[in-house]
């Protein structure tokens, strides 16, 4: 352990304290993934290309660059590449986004690697996966969802799926698998010395997030459709109903005991069919949907508030963070003024933190160099990086 990282631990900077990941910047999944693992202690060093990348975001207000530091490599160069595989050297992980085959070309790739550092785990985060017929295709978020039939649960019936920003498959799909990939894989490499490649494709990830429906629609209990089911908003007693001020209110009252505490503080008790039976799902929904629609969102947040009834408002991106919920919890927090989500998960002995705000490309050369200990020709070459 470096002095670096031992300064890190002794301000208690997380559980991963101590590992060393090389990231080869990208955009999405990737750099959020390397982001969970900064936050939890991990030291990140970015490597940053010549230019800029196309989605014109300041790097400063990149969120998903928190806890990391930046170093630049032209990997197209001889010095660049031997950059990254001294990093590479001296790294317990590496993750790359590029499309299948471009870091080999690059002279970066597992084999590459691996040759200096066979300890090393080599994480690969691509849409389509590494290998299969669409693997050399350029794709999306919406697109890998909607070949694993994942976006085809989202939406009413009525009209087309809905797009769900990029959060199920390039954070939960894809980042969130590539995480757990890559500690699994160091669990191994300092277990047995061995390192490996972490294959981390969208579309494995977000199937595998759908395992428990594939489960219901084997037993019979799942309708292969949307709106026709107890979870995709077919049941009215979960989903989104619409208030008198333009708000939304969601409703999870599964179980019996939480459903008879909903329909009491709703006011329907006495009226309510049978929901157990489907046949009177459509008589169910327009009564409480007629009910919500009587007061704002705010009322009936009054109403539901300190009950059992599994329903809360829906809130915007702005107004989540002032909820007294999630206030009490920090689960948002500021730093360098920019309000933001707070690392998560916790932890009792070793809390994640943000140590530092979003790394600017190249700015931490000569750290870099210092701390991971760099043959004097990067230490030379880095003090004429731009920053």
């Amino acid at each position: 352990m470096t002095a670096a990282t031992t300064r890190q631990h002794e301000k208690g900077a997380g559980p991963l304290t101590g590992l060393r990941v090389v990231e080869l910047g990208g955009i999405g999944p990737g750099p959020f993934a390397t982001m969970l693992l900064a936050d939890l202690g991990a030291d990140v060093v970015r490597v940053d290309r010549p230019g800029s990348p196309w989605t014109g975001v300041d790097p400063a207000d990149d969120l998903t660059h928190r806890n990391k530091r930046s170093i630049r490599a032209d990997m197209k160069t001889d010095a660049g590449r031997a950059l990254v595989l001294d990093l590479a050297e001296r790294a317990d992980a590496l993750v790359e986004g590029f499309r299948p085959g471009v870091a080999e070309r690059l002279g970066v790739g597992p084999a590459a690697c691996h040759a200096r550092n066979p300890r090393l785990v080599y994480g690969r985060m691509t849409g389509w996966g590494q290998d299969g017929p669409l693997a050399d295709r350029a794709g999306h978020d919406i697109d890998y969802l909607a070949l694993t039939g994942v976006l085809g649960l989202t939406g009413p019936a009525a009209g087309p799926p809905a797009a769900p920003a990029n959060l199920l498959g390039d954070y939960a799909g894809g980042a969130l698998y590539l995480v757990v990939g890559v500690l699994a894989a160091l669990h191994h490499a300092r277990a047995t010395g061995e390192g490996q490649v972490v294959d981390a494709a969208i579309v494995d990830g977000a199937a595998h997030l759908s395992t428990m429906i594939h489960g219901l629609l084997a037993a019979g209990m799942w309708r292969d459709r949307r709106e026709a089911n107890i979870l995709d908003g077919g049941a009215p007693f979960y989903g989104v109903y619409a208030t008198s001020d333009g708000g939304h209110m969601a409703v999870g009252a599964l179980e019996p005991q939480f459903y008879a505490e909903f329909v009491r503080l709703l006011g329907i008790a006495e009226q309510a069919p049978d929901r157990d039976d489907p046949a009177h799902w459509p008589e169910l929904r327009e009564l409480v949907a007629e009910r919500f629609a009587s007061r704002s969102r705010e009322e009936w947040t009054r109403v539901f508030a300190d009950s059992d009834a599994c329903v809360a408002p829906v809130l915007s991106l702005r107004e989540a963070p002032e909820h007294p919920h999630l206030a009490a919890r920090t689960t948002f927090t500021r730093h360098g003024g920019a309000l933001q989500p707070a690392p998560a998960p916790r932890f009792s002995v070793t809390p994640g933190t943000i140590r530092r705000g979003p790394a600017p490309p190249g700015a931490h050369a000569d750290e870099i160099a210092h701390d991971w200990d760099l043959p004097p020709a990067h230490r030379r070459a880095s003090h004429q990086e731009p920053t």
